[in-house]
């Protein structure tokens, strides 16, 4: 099992090349992609038990379901260091006749990637009922989710959280990108999200706390997050994450959600995160 510190090794060279990809096609989105770096490292390196050798079914698995899907390059990333396919295919993002669509599709056929994302608010319903497949075919094996805060202005989230309550789907696991920024703006300016613990708790869900760009707290608060499963309640965990994070001309900011470095900004970046496992 990895240590924290090669966790961290992992992530801030999956920071480089969530950079690199979006400045290599002066597209995508880099700003929710760094924040999330450390916690979908974790999962993929750390918490599930998962199998590169990709079947479509799950069975036998955890999954993963990235709902907030124009974070691509954080997912393609991951993927491939993970052994999903060769990490030189990373060159060929948001490029003609390329598997790696802007947002993740299905039918580029492209392993780890189950379903198309990217429409905001259909992912807790997809993870929602993988889960509960699960639980009917007695597989014990758990279903991951990652989500906007942003995202949870849409009304299919809630359909989906009163779903999963009232079903007891409780070997599901959903993570909760709390940064306070969306497209247009602050989310607190765009649609208030009030409270989301009370919120959570409120529709009978299990909740917990952690601060996502601390991959210490990441590791524990996902192993307590996996211990808690199994006891009639599915479990949301809120997660604090700077926009941009490891960039420092980037934290903190929506106006890096959707847009590409140029060429001296790469460089910067790329000075601020340390090459660790070779560049694609």
């Amino acid at each position: 099992m990895a240590s924290i510190a090669d966790l961290q090794k992992t992530a801030t060279q999956v920071r480089r090349d969530i950079v690199r990809m979006v400045h290599g096609v002066q597209s995508g989105h880099p700003g929710g992609s760094l924040g999330c770096a450390d916690v979908v490292t974790a999962l993929y390196f750390h918490a599930m038990k998962h199998d590169v050798a990709f079947s479509m079914d799950g069975k036998g698995e955890d999954l993963f379901f990235l709902s907030n899907g124009h974070i691509s390059p954080l997912y393609y990333s991951v993927l491939a260091r993970a052994g999903y396919f060769e990490v030189k295919e990373l060159a060929s993002f948001r490029k003609i006749n390329t598997r790696l669509q802007g947002h993740p599709t299905t039918h580029e056929h492209l392993p780890g990637v189950r379903i198309a994302s990217g429409s905001l608010g259909q992912g807790l319903s997809v993870a929602a009922g993988a889960a509960l497949t699960k639980k009917l075919n007695n597989d014990s094996h758990l279903v991951f989710s990652l989500h906007g805060d942003g995202e949870l202005q849409e009304g299919q989230i809630w359909e989906a959280v009163m779903f999963a309550a009232h079903h007891k789907v409780d070997n599901l696991i959903s993570i909760i990108d709390v940064n306070g920024q969306q497209i247009d703006g602050p989310t607190s300016k765009v649609m208030s999200l009030g409270n989301l613990k009370n919120k959570f708790e409120s529709f009978d869900w299990t909740v917990l706390e952690m601060d996502g760009n601390q991959m210490d707290q990441v590791v524990a608060t996902l192993d307590k997050a996996k211990s808690m499963t199994g006891q009639g309640k599915p479990i949301c965990i809120l997660m604090k994450t700077e926009m941009g994070k490891g960039v420092d001309f980037m934290e903190g900011s929506h106006e890096w959600h959707g847009i590409a470095p140029s060429d001296d900004q790469l460089a910067k970046a790329l000075g601020q995160l340390e090459e660790t496992l070779g560049d694609y």
